[in-house]
């Protein structure tokens, strides 16, 4: 082996090349330009896939650039070795380099070949583009799913809310219906025994006769009270009919006009061909009062007072889509407005936030009763700082039936 590299490096029996080149300027130039600028690309190559792969280190088969690079660096070297021998026979170093520049390249021509099928496995940019749009698109349709599925939830909430705050307002008014109906019955008593006792007083007996006047005034009070309480429960006796709503509301607006007072701004707004409803008018006029008293009373500094009628087609909104067609009266305000609080109480007979001796708490829960027993419902929307409405359905005529009549009635 070592006589092997001595002979190999032997150069004193060699003559340069640039004797077979006859020593040509034009040929001898020509070559050493080629090769230098053959030369520093291929040592330049390596450097360019160094700071590459130095930038990308999630590359897969970062290796074989290694390769590549290795294999571009012999070939440089064997073209700056190139120019070395157009002078010097040095042509023993220049095979030894050629000997690496082969090695280096079959193991990197082998390298490649096996790796070959796992490249080819790799994704191409159009089918990554193609993965990455489905990808996207599933993306976007979770996302809608998710959506729907919290639409649903919050659906669902609210309707088991509605459902729990129905339940609330059925037991609440069972109990105050039966407490009501016994204390009406003492009272009716308690009345007739007071107007006996008039008769009986006599002319003369004057403390006697305004101790007695006092006594059927608070008896008649609280029969007046719990007439309220039976309204609430469903209870009340009603002499429905049919009637036309607009008709009803600009009778009341006249006597609402008078009352409210001038600073407050009364509005109208009946809606045309306005359904029939199959309802009592007295207990009618009587809801919209107590709303209009309540609007007033929320709006201190003066505000503005709208009442509206309309069709409510089935459909329409959860209450028309469970009542079927009806007809809705809507009294609005500008007033101070409910907290949530508020809002989720305001038919609970007894609930009230005006100050002590300036309210029931019968009002709204006697609205809620009479619009319940007469097959409707009445909803409140409220935002504070901006206003109050209170929307009464009736049912349209033509969708009432005894068995809900009965069914309210009960």
């Amino acid at each position: 082996m070592l006589h092997y590299l001595q002979s190999l490096l032997d150069s004193r029996f060699l003559s340069p090349h640039g004797i077979c080149l006859l020593w040509n300027p034009e040929l001898i130039w020509t070559h050493v330009i080629s090769d230098a600028l053959i030369g520093t690309a291929y040592f330049s190559i390596p450097i360019a896939l160094a700071y590459f792969m130095s930038k990308r280190r999630d590359l897969a088969f970062s290796w074989v650039f290694g390769c590549f690079a290795a294999f571009i660096l012999a070939c440089g070297a064997t073209h700056f070795f190139s120019i070395w021998t157009l002078w010097n026979p040095d042509y023993g170093p220049e095979a030894l380099v050629k000997m690496a520049t082969a090695a280096v390249s079959v193991m990197t021509a082998i390298l490649l070949w096996r790796l070959l099928p796992k490249a080819l496995a790799l994704p191409s940019p159009v089918q990554l583009r193609e993965i990455n749009s489905v990808l996207t698109q599933r993306v976007i349709e979770r996302d809608e799913a998710l959506e729907a599925l919290r639409r649903e939830s919050e659906q669902r909430l609210r309707a088991e809310e509605q459902v729990r705050q129905a339940q609330k307002m059925e037991a609440v008014g069972q109990l105050t219906g039966g407490m009501a109906h016994d204390f009406n019955n003492l009272l009716t008593v308690i009345v007739g025994n007071l107007h006996r006792a008039q008769r009986l007083s006599g002319p003369g007996a004057d403390g006697a006769q305004a101790a007695l006047a006092n006594a059927l005034v608070g008896a008649e009070r609280a029969a007046a009270l719990t007439d309220r309480l039976l309204a609430f429960a469903r209870k009340q006796p009603l002499q429905p009919a049919e009637i036309d709503l607009n008709a009803l509301v600009g009778e009341v607006a006249e006597l609402l006009k008078r009352t409210l007072g001038p600073q407050v701004e009364f509005d109208i707004g009946l809606a045309r061909d306005l359904w029939p409803v199959h309802v009592d008018a007295n207990q009618t006029e009587n809801a919209l009062l107590n709303l209009a008293l309540n609007a007033r009373d929320a709006m201190p500094e003066g505000g503005r007072l709208t009442i509206r009628t309309r069709n409510l087609p089935a459909g329409a909104g959860p209450h028309g889509a469970a009542l079927g067609d009806c007809v809705a009266i809507e009294v609005s305000d500008t007033g101070t407005g409910m907290t949530s609080a508020v809002l989720e109480r305001a038919f609970e007979p007894f609930y009230t936030t005006k100050p002590l001796g300036e309210g029931t708490g019968l009002g709204l829960s006697q609205v809620y009763g009479f619009a319940r027993q007469s097959g409707g419902t009445a909803v409140i929307e409220s935002v504070v700082g901006i206003g109050t409405t209170i929307c009464v359905i009736f049912p349209r005529i033509a969708a009432i039936t005894p068995a809900t009549m009965s069914e309210d009635a009960a």
